[in-house]
């Protein structure tokens, strides 16, 4: 179960990677998923009932964050620093990982 949570963490990380480094400008990229963050977190919370569930920088110029519910729908976006927001990726079954305490 982790392994596959890991590996599907990965690709997504990946993939993240990939649409924010497209040598095309932003103009040139009529990618329909996209819109402002604060809307697309906005269509989360009242279509999904999603909340913040993790985040991490992919590098200086994007951020990826899971959103997900606790019926277990999440969707992994990408947002730009221009503020511009993107649906990666979104599925079903999260099961949030218990927190791991300081080591010793």
């Amino acid at each position: 179960m982790v392994g596959n949570v890991i590996r599907g963490l990965t690709r997504a990380i990946i993939l993240a990677v990939a649409v924010t480094a497209h040598p095309y400008p932003a103009d040139s990229q009529a990618i329909a998923n996209c819109a402002e963050r604060s809307q697309v977190i906005e269509f989360l919370a009242q279509k999904y009932d999603e909340k913040p569930a993790a985040i991490g920088l992919i590098n200086p110029q994007a951020v990826m964050e899971v959103f997900a519910a606790d019926n277990g729908s999440w969707t992994l976006i990408v947002t730009d620093v221009s503020g511009r927001s993107c649906v990666i990726l979104a599925g079903k079954s999260w099961d949030p990982m218990p927190q791991l305490g300081p080591k010793a």
